[in-house]
């Protein structure tokens, strides 16, 4: 779903208060922890996470899922052990209703994904 919003707190206060608002609060405190020094703002219509690079991460409630964007999900998990049991595509990670963000990797992906623009890598599709 896109919200016509300009602020993240606009954002968050269009969510309905389920599953999906608190998955995306789950993965939204994920990467202000790892990440502090990106700047949180809206971009394409939902949350972005940037730096003078530009942005590292989206997140975005859709109707049966919560996405979190990356450049390529295959550059910074190789091997896909972090992402092992969830919904990926090239450059998105979807929860679903019955998953757990805190019962997968995606917290040390973050991290990796993080390190990994941090060093200058290309993280990008």
């Amino acid at each position: 779903m896109q919200y016509d919003v300009k602020t993240p707190a606009e954002y968050m206060d269009k969510l309905d208060p389920d599953w999906r608002r608190r998955t995306l609060e789950e993965l939204r405190a994920l990467i202000k922890s790892a990440a502090p020094r990106l700047e949180e703002g809206i971009n394409y219509k939902m949350l972005s996470y940037s730096d003078a690079r530009g942005a590292v991460f989206h997140l975005n409630a859709q109707k049966s899922y919560v996405s979190l964007y990356v450049g390529d999900a295959g550059k910074i998990d190789t091997d896909g052990t972090l992402l092992a049991g969830l919904s990926v595509g090239k450059g998105c990670i979807r929860f679903s209703k019955s998953v757990n963000p805190a019962d997968t990797g995606i917290a040390t992906f973050i991290e990796r994904t993080v390190a990994l623009h941090d060093q200058g890598e290309d993280i990008g599709c």
